[in-house]
């Protein structure tokens, strides 16, 4: 099997081809809302297409900064090679917030509470959480705190490359302590009120987890390809090591194992209780096109890469990665078509000719945005953390203790 290994400066991987590409998505991407906007039978269908995408690309910024969270309340060393560009997609709040304004702006046709005009007891026991205020209100404050704490966790960082304070660690650390909790509080009611809602008569105890699972499952497939892209730049050749890979696909594993145990509870415990309110949620997706959907997640979500990385040397493998990296975003995608496309479709009929192109058109335009911001980013700082306490451990370097270099002078 061939492995990621060292790479010169002969073998670096030229991307300048591609410069053009992120305009190219966004071009792509405004045409179709255009024409999703223009063309009034395609306004439902453009609303849940981007809504899919949005909680797909925000899967991705907050299982970035999980990972980040992870690396301070751990002290994980073999995450340092790859935090800088996890800060970077943290960081992108701003860029959410942006894309976030067409779902506040058409909210009363997405969310139907929000133009439910007769009696729903349902909606009436949740009111003070389903209403339009407290829609927009913890929208504000979600971005702000997440911008918040990704901006604090990056610039402590950034200072710490130019003066290898301690100090800077320190201040890291305090912010993955208090963090860990805002992070799962925060997207916990992010998922509840951008796609749960959809339809507020169901319950579930366990979606939070369940995105949160599937969000940092994807995160760690972009991750894998993002440093194998960057070492085959020489942006992390000087610090990256085979090891990171194998971590990688470790943690990619456990969370394909976790996803399936989350959701699979979740299936469990609703078919189990046999309660109106909570079943209708799957039987609806049992109709039509949607049972395929939930027949792929089963199998494709979690056996085909259960399957494919359970050697160890498979971590390393470039030619079962790379297309398992592929396959990652197309069950992710496919598994927020089936949390909210049944709302638009709720009979199953098969894929369309104004589906499919809008759900290209707003992936695409989200990732050449979300391309466009990352470059800028990871252009305008160093590539890796420069003076992190634990960037010799990284590269396998042993540093001698101050105490023992003393002890050495004075005998």
């Amino acid at each position: 099997m061939s492995t990621p290994s060292e790479t010169n400066k002969e073998s670096r991987l030229d991307l300048s081809k591609w410069s053009k590409l992120p305009n190219q998505l966004i071009g792509f991407g405004a045409l179709t809302a255009i024409l999703g906007i223009v063309i009034p039978s395609w306004h439902k269908t453009f609303a849940y297409s981007y809504l899919t995408a949005y909680m797909f690309f925000l899967s991705l910024v907050l299982g970035s900064l999980f990972l980040v969270l992870v690396h301070h309340l751990f002290d994980s060393y073999w995450i340092v090679p790859i935090r800088r560009f996890l800060e970077h997609l943290s960081c992108a709040i701003p860029v959410l917030g942006f894309l976030f304004i067409p779902i506040a702006l058409f909210a009363g046709s997405i969310y139907p509470w929000m133009s439910s005009t007769g009696h729903d007891h349902s909606l009436e026991v949740k009111s003070f959480m389903y209403n339009r205020g407290s829609f927009y209100l913890m929208a504000v404050i979600l971005f702000a705190l997440w911008y918040w704490l990704s901006n604090g966790l990056r610039s402590a960082s950034l200072e710490q490359d130019k003066t290898g304070a301690a100090a800077h660690t320190h201040t890291m650390r305090r912010y993955a302590c208090g963090g860990i909790f805002i992070f799962a509080i925060t997207l916990t009611f992010a998922c509840f009120y951008w796609m749960k809602s959809l339809e507020h008569q169901w319950f579930s105890t366990m979606y939070g987890v369940y995105y949160f699972a599937g969000s940092v499952w994807v995160t760690l497939a972009t991750t894998y390809v993002i440093a194998l892209v960057l070492r085959g730049t020489g942006h992390l050749a000087p610090i990256i090591q085979k090891s990171t890979f194998k971590d990688i696909g470790t943690l990619f594993f456990a969370f394909t194992v976790f996803y399936a145990y989350i959701h699979f509870s979740q299936y469990f415990l609703i078919w189990n209780a046999a309660i109106p309110e909570e079943t209708f949620w799957y039987v609806k997706r049992t109709n039509g096109v949607w049972w395929s959907v939930g027949m792929l997640i089963i199998f494709g979500h979690f056996f085909v890469p259960f399957l494919g990385l359970l050697r160890i040397d498979a971590k390393m493998c470039l030619p079962v990665m790379v297309p398992m990296v592929v396959w990652a975003w197309l069950m992710h995608y496919a598994d927020m078509s089936f949390n909210i496309k049944p709302i638009s479709n709720p009979t199953g009929i098969g894929v369309t000719f104004p589906g499919l192109i809008l759900s290209l058109g707003t992936m695409a335009g989200m990732a050449g945005l979300f391309a466009k911001w990352f470059l800028k980013e990871f252009n305008a700082h160093p590539p890796f953390p420069q003076r992190d306490p634990r960037v010799a451990e990284t590269v396998a370097a042993y540093v001698e203790p101050l105490s023992a270099s003393a002890s050495s002078a004075n005998k």
